[in-house]
């Protein structure tokens, strides 16, 4: 399925390349009218790993204006940027594709759920929406690191599951509007990530915007 996306990304413009699949455009209509968009925050495109950004101009332009969503080339929705955005990312990073926590399973099984758990096409629930309430559970269960950025307080939460890959999820409250989650990834080494987030001065992490 996913040649199948590599494919018509590369034959149609990115706006065509939504409407040719029943588990992306129509998911991203369905997240939009549920307003599952609202619990994420802000997220720029611009890889900090990369140090360019992992979707192009066009993709970001398309999936936001499908998304009825406001956005400011490179930075816009994290929930739709790290969801579809990632899966139409085809950009190496150190880590691999983006794309590949949704579909190698690892993050899944690290989440406690089965491994086909977050791929797009599975089920009859969005990606948006499953991801969604994946990391609300680990940030409201799993919380190991709260730092404080002025008036924002980012919350770290691992589910720790050694020597298996790790699943972290990243959140930022605010006193002025409810929390919006920014991302969710697996982690080889927790503990090792921990170390580097204590030993560092409290920053903005992982893509997130303000």
């Amino acid at each position: 399925m996913i040649d199948r996306l590599d494919a018509a990304a590369a034959a149609h413009d990115a706006a065509q390349v939504l409407s040719l699949f029943d588990w992306l455009g129509p998911a991203i209509d369905a997240d939009a009218r549920d307003d599952r968009f609202a619990r994420w925050g802000r997220s720029t495109a611009v890889d900090e790993n990369v140090g360019a950004p992992v979707l192009s101009r066009p993709m970001f332009d398309a999936l936001h204006d499908r998304a009825g969503l406001d956005s400011a080339w490179p930075v816009g929705n994290a929930g739709l940027l790290h969801t579809y955005g990632y899966l139409l990312s085809t950009t190496p990073t150190p880590y691999g594709l983006k794309r590949d926590r949704w579909l190698d399973g690892e993050l899944a099984l690290a989440c406690g759920l089965a491994s086909e758990a977050f791929l797009p096409w599975a089920g009859e629930r969005t990606l948006l929406d499953r991801v969604t309430e994946a990391a609300v559970t680990l940030i409201d269960g799993a919380p190991v690191r709260r730092q404080q950025l002025g008036d924002l307080d980012a919350i770290v939460a691992v589910a720790d599951r050694q020597p298996r890959l790790s699943a972290l999820a990243y959140a930022l409250d605010t006193p002025a509007r409810d929390r919006r989650l920014i991302t969710m990834f697996p982690v080889a080494d927790p503990a090792a990530l921990l170390a580097d987030l204590d030993s560092s001065p409290p920053r903005l992490r992982w893509n997130a915007v303000d």
